[in-house]
């Protein structure tokens, strides 16, 4: 399965954790504009460098000449992670992982989450934020975790209804419509998990420090 990073322009994780995510085969990068000057602080090379490019600088451009391919896109009904994204999905990538999607901005954070949902049945989206990876998820789904596991699920609406199993708050047919309800911080039972996830799609936040060291992603 053809995966892809993509790098925004918020906050990157070390460039030890992008190593690790290139070994699990996350092997193309690509920058979304700005993304690029982030990418360069911690000397990482990315394969595309995609956007309108308002945000790179012209000394990241003079050090990615010859380096990497620039793909400029004017449109601007699309912010430039969209962009990146339908690069990938029309070159055939079934995941991508967006890093830097989430700093100082909150609209880019609402952004980039809401992003998520509207690329899933196009191309599969997990984000990593300083310590949490989050993942979309939908219908029948098991899941290797580690006894005492934190875990977090959000939904977005009445009609998606959760059930689970393993977990020490349980989800019956439960409804976890944004701003009305939610399981933060439940707790995994056993070594493993299963969720049903009926008529939507929901967010599941891990630790990411436990998920790289258990090879869970």
């Amino acid at each position: 399965m053809k995966k892809c990073l993509i790098i925004a322009n918020g906050d990157l994780p070390k460039k030890s954790i992008i190593n690790f995510l290139i070994k699990k085969n996350y092997n193309t990068i690509i920058c979304a504009d700005g993304g690029a000057n982030k990418a360069k602080k911690i000397n990482i090379i990315p394969n595309f460098i995609i956007g309108d490019f308002d945000s790179i600088n012209e000394e990241t451009k003079k050090h990615y000449e010859g380096k990497s391919k620039f793909i400029e896109i004017r449109r601007q009904n699309d912010t430039d992670v969209e962009k990146c994204l339908k690069f990938a999905i029309k070159n055939n990538f079934k995941e991508a992982l967006l890093l830097g999607a989430t700093g100082d901005r909150l609209d880019h954070t609402i952004c980039n989450l809401g992003i998520v949902l509207k690329f899933y049945n196009q191309i599969k989206i997990k984000i990593i934020h300083q310590k949490s990876l989050l993942t979309p998820l939908t219908g029948i789904v098991n899941l290797s975790t580690v006894e005492g596991e934190t875990v977090s699920i959000y939904g977005f609406d009445e009609k998606t209804l959760i059930t689970s199993k393993g977990l020490k708050y349980k989800l019956n047919k439960s409804s976890l419509s944004f701003g009305k309800k939610e399981s933060t911080s439940n707790v995994a039972l056993k070594d493993k998990i299963e969720l049903t996830i009926e008529n939507g799609i929901i967010f599941f936040i891990r630790d990411f420090d436990l998920v790289r060291k258990n090879d869970f992603i």
